[in-house]
């Protein structure tokens, strides 16, 4: 890819796509042009990952093609007036924070640009992220593909239509917080049991992921994978019935309405 990249912020999901990008190759190191609040990250950056790095965010805005704008949600205004001036038209502006919509930063430039809202999870920094994409309409075809080349660069993306990213936040934005919770209660159980800890986090995790895996290769129901592992009248059986009863399907649906409905919010 022939194009010059800025980020503004770099942390931790900042530095996920900025490793991506080069462990797959997407972009060249002379390419890549980065700027943060203090110059022990900029060192730090530099160190790590060999790109350009500016104390300025205008420097970065002025030279890149596609803009990331990796600051937290309640920075994006104020970042944005003070690079609008000195983007390029034909810059493409990519977005990773909850909260903030297509509209709201066409409005913040104050004139149309080319806009991509994604949000990236937690395991980018594995590698491992689900990605939700959407664009507006100055994005062209091959705009939408260099995007796709990014964040495939480091996990697994989908375009979404705007409007359903509240519940996009609620299945893969914050799900990395239940399943750690899901993994640790299994390890605290077989603790209990007498494995040692680390064991127990090594066979809960590895579970965790095993099973994910499943769901996606095989791409059977869910349900179906479930009923495989359920003999007649065996152990795991009796272990569903006593999450059924819990209300643990219940307690997982509910988390995620309140997850969605403070999105909704922000």
């Amino acid at each position: 890819m022939n194009k010059k990249i800025g980020f503004i912020g770099c942390g931790n999901m900042g530095k996920a796509i900025l490793g991506g990008i080069l462990n797959s190759k997407v972009a060249k190191t002379e390419d890549i042009f980065v700027s943060a609040s203090t110059e022990k990250s900029l060192n730090t950056i530099k160190d790590n990952f060999g790109v350009n790095v500016y104390c300025s965010n205008s420097k970065v805005a002025e030279k890149a093609d596609i803009l990331i704008l990796a600051v937290k949600p309640n920075m994006y205004e104020k970042v944005i007036l003070e690079i609008k001036d000195v983007v390029d038209d034909n810059a493409i502006i990519v977005t990773i924070a909850a909260g903030v919509t297509i509209e709201n930063v066409e409005e913040w430039f104050g004139r149309k640009l080319k806009v991509t809202r994604t949000m990236p999870n937690t395991p980018a920094q594995v590698g491992e992220a689900m990605t939700a994409i959407c664009f507006n309409e100055k994005m062209l075809e091959e705009d939408k593909q260099i995007i796709f080349g990014i964040f495939g660069s480091f996990g697994k993306y989908e375009e979404l239509e705007e409007k359903y990213f509240h519940g996009f936040i609620a299945v893969a934005g914050s799900s990395p917080a239940y399943v750690f919770m899901f993994i640790e209660a299994m390890a605290d159980a077989a603790v209990q049991m007498g494995i040692p800890r680390k064991k127990a986090y090594s066979f809960a995790a590895q579970s965790v992921l095993g099973s994910a895996k499943m769901v996606l290769d095989t791409e059977i129901h869910p349900g179906q994978l479930k009923d495989m592992v359920c003999s007649p009248g065996g152990t795991t059986i009796d272990a569903v019935i006593e999450l059924e009863n819990r209300g643990f399907r219940a307690a997982v649906a509910s988390a995620m309405k309140i997850c969605e409905e403070k999105s909704k919010k922000l």
